[in-house]
C-alpha cells in the first residue's frame, strides 16, 4: 500500500497580472515626538516592501517597481494572502501604488 504524502505547504505566491505581493510593515505604536498609542489609536500604515511582482510588472517598462522596493499604497483594493499567522502579506494591484521610496544615487 502506498502512504499518502502530506501536502507541501506553499512556499511561492506568484502574483498574475499588473500586481505585487507586498509585505506591510508593522502598524506604528509611537508618534514621531515619542508618545506611546494605545493600541486602539495605532496609526493605519500603508507602507511595505514589495516580496514578489507578477510577470507582466516584471517585463513593463513604464512600471518602475523592482522587488524589494519599499512603496506606498492605498489598501482598498489590497488582498489579503492567509499564509501566515500575523497576515502581513497582501497582494495589491499596481494603480494602487501612490509612491516608491527611493535612497538617491551619487549622480543626484
Amino acid at each position: 500500500m502506498s502512504k499518502n504524502k502530506p501536502a507541501a505547504p506553499l512556499e511561492i505566491v506568484e502574483p498574475i497580472g499588473l500586481r505585487v505581493l507586498v509585505r506591510k510593515d508593522e502598524p506604528k505604536r509611537e508618534t514621531k515626538g515619542g508618545i506611546a498609542l494605545p493600541d486602539a489609536s495605532e496609526i493605519p500604515t500603508i507602507t511595505g516592501r514589495i516580496v514578489t511582482i507578477s510577470a507582466a510588472v516584471e517585463n513593463d517598462e513604464d512600471v518602475p517597481l523592482r522587488q524589494y522596493d519599499k512603496i506606498l499604497f492605498h489598501p482598498k483594493n489590497a488582498i489579503p494572502v492567509d499564509l501566515e499567522h500575523d497576515n502581513q502579506l497582501f497582494v495589491v494591484p499596481v494603480e494602487d501604488i501612490v509612491a516608491v521610496f527611493r535612497r538617491p544615487t551619487a549622480a543626484d
